[in-house]
């Protein structure tokens, strides 16, 4: 059987970069969300993402890809990796606070551990992977601290849809995986998959969503879109598929830990907001819970003994 894959430093360095944008979407999104239907600023976020990694493409001489087969795949990878998820959270951020929709994300990991357990060979349930994600769950819930409890007017609709973004997020770190076997690069399928997402978003607006032209947005929302294309999704993604290939599923699935994490500090940091005690120790223990994944202390230890 395969050994499980491994994460070496430069993939963990582009984790937390990843964790550090998509921490930042979530802000991004409760400003767009105040003047913007979801499902149009899903379509402004993939839309605009895959036009500039088409241009990218151009003009370093990267061919586009092509084939029915690779674009199969990206249908399938934009449709459970960005049209469901992204429209789920949206939506949900329409009624809760952006802080608790990446909370909630923050449970990707448990889906992703038993997805790919069931569907890979070398992604089994192992001692260390099990204690990891459930010492990460548990930052993250201390994280949550009694604000969750206390708070009573949380639409449960609004958070079942962003549990539902973290399970079709799961599939889709399982999915991803295929990309690697397929010798297309990151910056390819990351094209890939946000124009497939888009064809897949264009008859949804039509049909659900009322026109909002760009026109009719404030500087701040459009610089939050933009922001959110460029850094959040087309850059993201390049880095996701980069971890995605050498990492595996459930390594990939720790960023949605870390995001909470890092949603935190940038508020602590452009919005002043004051860190809490409980903050910092569910921060600890999500750090020993990527340590716990990693398995590299338990292997030296293991040497040692």
């Amino acid at each position: 059987m395969s050994s499980h894959p491994e994460m070496g430093t430069v993939e963990w360095i582009f984790l937390l970069i990843l964790s550090v944008l998509w921490g930042g979407s979530f802000f991004l999104a409760k400003v767009a969300v105040q003047e913007m239907p979801p499902l149009t600023l899903v379509l402004y976020r993939v839309g605009l993402a895959a036009l500039t990694l088409y241009l990218y493409l151009r003009l370093s001489g990267r061919k586009v890809p092509a084939g029915i087969r690779i674009w199969i795949a990206f249908f399938i990878m934009g449709l459970i990796n960005n049209a469901i998820p992204f429209s789920l959270l949206f939506w949900g951020q329409t009624q809760i606070a952006s802080g608790l929709a990446s909370i909630l994300n923050a449970t990707a990991p448990i889906f992703t551990v038993t997805v790919a357990h069931f569907t890979t060979q070398d992604e089994r349930f192992n001692p260390a992977r099990i204690i990891g994600v459930g010492l990460g769950v548990v930052g993250v819930t201390v994280m949550i601290g009694i604000d969750f409890g206390a708070n009573q007017t949380n639409p449960p609709l609004a958070m079942l849809a962003c549990l539902g973004a973290a399970l079709s997020y799961a599939f889709a770190f399982v999915f991803g995986r295929r990309f690697a076997a397929l010798n297309v690069g990151p910056t390819r399928v990351a094209f890939g998959q946000l124009s497939a997402s888009t064809v897949l978003m264009v008859p949804c607006v039509i049909l659900i969503d009322p026109l909002v032209l760009p026109t009719n947005l404030s500087i701040l929302t459009l610089l939050a879109v933009v922001t959110l294309a460029l850094f959040s999704t087309a850059l993201a993604y390049i880095l996701y598929f980069r971890i995605l290939a050498a990492g595996g599923a459930t390594n990939m699935s720790l960023v949605t830990l870390l995001v909470p994490v890092s949603a935190i500090l940038l508020g602590s940091i452009i919005l002043s907001e004051q860190l809490r005690p409980n903050d910092f120790l569910g921060m600890t223990l999500i750090g020993l819970g990527l340590v716990a994944i990693d398995g590299r202390v338990f292997k030296a230890i293991s040497h040692r003994a």
